[in-house]
């Protein structure tokens, strides 16, 4: 290689590390919502993954490797209090620096109520039991894909989100024990399991819903803007190219789920009612009301008595927990059994994370039922 040539080799890679140099660091919480992330940075930057794909979130202690990633974030996502409380307080000493965004207080996504009951009625699902999500001050307007700058301080941004409805300006005053769950709900059967386990006001597996991923890839395309603004126009094209996908991917879900309609089946704990009710598909109980938490006696058997009395299809296990209790569920029944990741641990992260995992889960569930 001439001189001449290694000189103009070597200035160009200087110029390539500078601009890599501009790029916001991104940290974020769980594989899915990094995922996305991803996708939006998709050949500006990579975003650092803080809890490790397949580790619960729900029980997740920080390591060195996390610590550093949300010390290093000029910008932080995460799914917020209600999924992982003993990470709130990491952010703000770690991150102090750093914009950071709440997922479950983003504008216009479905916000669901826990079902603390062990056996879900199909009345549940009637009106979907969900709230939009209440107005926090954002006032996200990105309904032209936000090609305007995003502003720099705070979460003021205004965003039509595709049709979404905006949120409604409703407060958090959601005392438990005035909400209903169905005709069982606040009786004694299985709540033992719940003593102890403080969640937040909504279930907090929202990412499990594409119409909610497809809110945030514009929430988090408008952060990453206001962090950089030299490539707001990338973050904006990402975006909507991949709300184009996700309007794909469950158009395909739906059409994986539609042969087994009407089936019926148990999860081991309760993490899907978003994906029940973006796609009309609900499950008949949990066994467990959290992956942070064992189900009591008296809850495990009434799952059992529904499993047998009215023939339930599939009962769905989850890789990180404990197979016997399956075993134990299952036992004198003719259900069967299957495997099912509301968080991608066998895949690799990156931008084809979130759209495999749904695709999969579709998949479990049809070849269960």
């Amino acid at each position: 290689m001439s001189r001449k040539l290694l000189s103009l080799t070597v200035y160009a890679a200087l110029l390539g590390g500078t601009a890599m140099a501009d790029v916001p660091r991104v940290a974020v919480d769980i594989a899915p919502v990094h995922s996305l992330v991803a996708r939006v940075m998709d050949g500006v930057g990579t975003p650092d993954l803080v809890i490790p794909s397949g580790e619960s979130p729900h029980g997740f202690s920080m390591r060195p490797s996390s610590a550093q990633a949300l010390q290093d974030a000029d910008v932080v996502f995460w799914i917020g209090h209600d999924l992982t409380p003993q990470l709130e307080d990491a952010i703000e000493t770690l991150a102090e620096a750093a914009s950071v965004t709440s997922l479950l207080e983003a504008d216009g996504i479905t916000l669901l109520e826990f079902r603390e009951n062990a056996l879900f009625e199909a009345h549940d699902h009637d009106d979907h039991g969900h709230e939009e999500a209440e107005d926090h001050d954002h006032d996200h307007d990105h309904g032209d894909h936000g090609h305007e700058e995003a502003k720099a301080e705070g979460h003021d941004h205004d965003h039509d989100d595709h049709g979404h409805e905006e949120a409604k300006a409703e407060g958090h005053d959601h005392a438990h024990d005035d909400h209903d769950h169905g005709e069982h709900a606040h009786d004694d059967h299985g709540h033992d399991d719940h003593s102890g386990h403080d969640h937040g006001d909504h279930d907090p597996h929202a990412w499990l819903s594409p119409q909610n991923a497809s809110v945030w890839l514009n929430v988090i395309a408008a952060q990453l803007s206001a962090a950089d603004p030299d490539n707001a126009g990338a973050y904006f094209a990402n975006a909507t190219a991949a709300q184009t996908e996700m309007e794909a991917l469950s158009a395909e879900v739906s059409a994986t789920l539609d042969p087994v309609r009407g089936g019926s089946f148990i999860v081991f704990h309760d993490a899907y009612q978003y994906f029940e009710t973006d796609f009309d598909f609900p499950a008949a109980g949990a066994i467990s009301i959290s992956d942070a938490s064992d189900p009591s006696p008296a809850r495990i058997a009434e799952v059992q008595g529904r499993i047998r009395n009215e023939g339930i299809d599939c009962v769905l296990a989850e890789p990180q927990f404990n197979p016997g209790l399956i075993e134990t569920v299952l036992e004198g029944t003719e259900a069967n059994t299957s495997v099912i990741d509301p968080l991608g641990a066998g895949l690799e992260p990156g931008p084809d994370l979130y759209p495999q995992l749904i695709r999969d889960m579709a998949s479990v569930m049809a070849d269960c039922l």
